[in-house]
């Protein structure tokens, strides 16, 4: 983990997730909150897509969502960690499907699975693209306690 921090305001990067697409850090604190950049399912130290299947102009012939939720899941997980927190800390979780109709039952039954044991609030949005060819992103919000 890399962190630089101005006084109550901390950028933090992960080893373990992907590198950010742009100029942006994996997540910032500021208090006792951590706001988490979109995160991917890409594996971390690779332009590999779980599940993604491109043509020679890198559009997406075929996707598993569930190979995609269960990645970004686990780069959040990676993030959260390298911040000091844990996935019980998530206090709100913003979801980005590019398909809705197809992919939010198996999306939101690995939801279901992942989220047992902490509910944070949840939002699911359906938008046209995604940066890169990935299916799904999530945008999180968690609370840093007296833990760290």
């Amino acid at each position: 983990m890399t962190a630089s921090s101005c006084e109550n305001n901390k950028k933090i990067n992960a080893d373990k997730a992907p590198k950010p697409v742009g100029l942006y850090p994996h997540a910032r604190q500021v208090g006792n909150l951590l706001f988490l950049s979109g995160v991917g399912p890409r594996k971390a130290g690779s332009k590999d897509i779980p599940g993604v299947t491109l043509d020679k102009d890198n559009k997406i012939v075929s996707y598993d969502i569930e190979a995609q939720c269960r990645s970004v899941f686990d780069n959040v997980r990676a993030v959260l960690e390298a911040s000091g927190a844990t996935w019980m800390d998530l206090v709100d979780v913003t979801v980005f499907l590019t398909n809705m109709d197809d992919d939010f039952a198996t999306y939101n039954k690995i939801y279901a699975e992942y989220f047992a044991d902490n509910q944070p609030c949840r939002t699911t949005v359906e938008v046209n693209k995604l940066p890169t060819p990935i299916a799904i992103e999530l945008k999180c919000i968690a609370t840093l306690s007296d833990h760290q």
